[in-house]
């Protein structure tokens, strides 16, 4: 985005002193410290508003807040560490925005919890009703989720009614796992993984022959099969899925759902090195946090 001297010159004092004062800045402000006049500075923000770059906060309070995508265009990070809360709206991760603090307001009462969630982004990605999930939090692992009853453009928080918090494990996936690896080759036929998985009561298995992993073949593979009437003889190797989802075993095991999510798998092997050591399924995770 090409954006004019005057309008870089803006927008870095509005982050600047946006950072430092928490609260929304007002065009005089940005002109005192660039030494412009108030009404340039008005202009420029309403062209930077108009493109994305500011959000405009009314009232005696408001003045102008960056947005995320101001951020993008002066090239700067705002990927620190007090900023990698994520949050997300009805399922979907909203882009550009970090919770960066949260207060409870009503952690006491018995029958109602709510929360403050001060973000670094706008709040107007959020509409009342908004189902939302915060976390995991870096140091406690809290995953918050709750619905929006009300948003402050001020201050840029949103007010968050809470029906669920879980502390999720900070151990590795290598406490979770299965191990030994009950394995097969690629010479193995499609009968002997089906014999496999009913005496071992599993639902798939990787295919390994010494310490290399070459694929996974589950069950649903093995249906599959007989449907197309491929003979039970016939090497496992055939019907395999060589693109195998894996996971080192110090990955923390909240990281890892979100590859069972978005990739819609029902295990991961889990690796040291080149080595595959264990298997992680959705049955596992289930174990620990059920509900997830």
């Amino acid at each position: 985005m090409d954006l004019s001297l005057i309008q870089k010159d803006i927008l870095i004092t509005l982050i600047s002193l946006y950072h430092k004062h928490s609260h929304p800045v007002k065009g005089e402000e940005i002109a005192e410290v660039i030494r412009r006049n108030p009404g340039t500075v008005r202009n420029q923000m309403q062209a930077l508003k108009a493109i994305g770059l500011v959000d405009g906060i009314p009232g005696p309070r408001g003045g102008y807040n960056p947005t995320a995508q101001a951020y993008r265009a002066l090239n700067l990070d705002i990927s620190e560490k007090e900023y990698d809360v994520r949050i997300s709206r009805n399922g979907e991760d909203v882009p550009g925005v970090k919770v960066v603090e949260i207060a409870f307001t009503t952690l006491c009462h018995p029958d109602i919890c709510r929360a403050n969630a001060t973000i670094r982004g706008s709040v107007k990605a959020f509409e009342i009703g908004d189902q939302i999930t915060i976390g995991p939090t870096p140091v406690n692992k809290l995953l918050i989720r709750g619905e929006v009853y009300g948003r402050d453009e001020v201050s840029q928080t949103l007010l968050v009614s809470i029906y669920e918090m879980i502390s999720l494990p900070k151990k590795p996936i290598r406490y979770y796992m299965s191990s030994p690896l009950i394995s097969l080759k690629r010479t193995d036929a499609l009968g002997d993984a089906l014999h496999l998985f009913n005496a071992h009561r599993i639902r798939g298995a990787p295919v390994i022959e010494g310490d290399t992993l070459y694929g996974i073949v589950t069950m649903s593979d093995v249906a599959r099969a007989i449907e197309d009437g491929i003979p039970m003889t016939t090497p496992v190797s055939s019907v395999m899925t060589t693109d195998v989802v894996k996971a080192p075993s110090t990955v923390q095991l909240f990281e890892v759902i979100r590859s069972f999510k978005e990739r819609d798998i029902g295990r991961l092997i889990v690796m040291e090195g080149q080595k595959p050591v264990g298997i992680l399924t959705q049955s596992d995770i289930i174990k620990v946090f059920p509900s997830l």
